[in-house]
C-alpha cells in the first residue's frame, strides 16, 4: 500500500482520524489506492501512522459511511468496485451491465423443471402442481460476482429456454426474443445478512449485507409471466430512482 505522502500534522486542530480519513479517500479517488484492493488491518494502520488503534478505526468507518470501503468480517476492509447503480425500471440486470459497459457473464447453478407449489401457483396464476421452470444463476460483471438470481417461469413462456442461451445471455432479452415482451411489474427491495449458501456462492462473508429484490413481471397481454427472488452483493450494487414532487 504505497502511501507515504500521508502525513498527519499533529499541531492541527483537525482531529487525526479526520485527517487520516480524508488521506486516504484522496488516495482512492484519485486512483493511488486501487478498487478492491484491501486495507491492512487496524493495528498495521495504526503503527504505520503512530496513531491510536481507536483513531486507525474511526478513519476506517468514515471511510465505510462514505462508501469507499466495506467491512467483511473474516475478511478485511476492501475498496469498493464501482457499484451497479441500477435504475427503477424494467429491465434486467444483463441489460443493466450491457448498457453500463460491464461485460456480464453468468453460471447457472440450477435449471429445473418442477410443480408449482401453492404460493408460487398463485403469484403466477396457475393450478397448483402445473409445471414451471425454476432458475437459479450466479451474475458477475467480468469476475466480480455481484448477484444470485432465483426466477420462476410459467411452462408456456420456459419451454423454449435452454440452459445454453442463459450461460451467455439475460433472461429478458432471451424471452424478447421468442415474442414475449415484460411490460408491467411489482417489485419490492429490502435487504438481509447473508446465509451461509448466498455467502459461499457470492465469495463473501457470512453475515454481509445483501440487497434484495422481489419481481413479478406481466408481459404486454396481462399474464403473469414470472417471480423473481434475487440478491445482490451491496458492496458493488445500489438502486437509483428520480424522485419529483407530486
Amino acid at each position: 500500500m504505497p502511501l507515504d505522502n500521508i502525513i498527519l500534522d499533529r499541531g492541527s486542530p483537525v482531529p487525526l482520524y479526520h485527517q487520516l480519513a480524508s488521506q486516504l479517500e484522496a488516495a482512492i479517488r484519485n486512483g493511488q489506492l486501487a478498487k478492491g484492493e484491501f486495507l491492512t488491518n487496524e493495528l498495521e494502520l495504526a503503527a504505520r501512522w503512530q496513531v491510536s488503534r481507536p483513531t486507525a478505526r474511526r478513519a476506517i468507518q468514515d471511510l465505510a459511511d462514505a462508501g469507499l470501503v466495506v467491512r467483511r468480517r473474516g475478511v478485511g476492509t476492501q475498496i469498493v468496485n464501482d457499484q451497479v447503480r441500477r435504475p427503477v425500471k424494467l429491465s434486467s440486470l444483463y441489460d443493466d451491465l450491457n448498457e453500463g459497459g460491464r461485460k456480464p457473464t453468468t453460471l447457472v447453478l440450477n435449471f429445473e423443471w418442477m410443480k408449482a407449489r401453492a404460493n408460487i401457483a398463485e403469484t403466477l396464476r396457475v393450478p397448483t402442481g402445473s409445471g414451471v421452470l425454476h432458475l437459479e444463476r450466479c451474475r458477475m460483471a467480468g469476475s466480480t460476482k455481484l448477484a444470485i438470481l432465483r426466477n420462476w417461469l410459467i411452462g408456456d413462456v420456459a419451454h423454449q429456454l435452454t440452459e445454453a442461451d442463459l450461460e451467455t445471455n439475460g433472461l429478458y432479452p432471451m424471452l424478447r426474443k421468442f415474442g414475449v415482451r415484460p411490460h408491467f411489474a411489482t417489485q419490492r427491495v429490502g435487504a438481509i445478512a447473508a446465509t451461509a449458501t448466498n455467502a459461499r456462492i457470492l465469495g463473501i462473508a457470512s453475515g454481509a449485507p445483501l440487497v434484495t429484490m422481489r419481481r413479478v413481471m406481466q408481459d404486454d397481454t396481462g399474464r403473469v409471466v414470472e417471480i423473481g427472488e434475487h440478491v445482490y452483493d451491496a458492496a458493488h450494487y445500489s438502486v437509483e430512482m428520480t424522485v419529483m414532487e407530486g
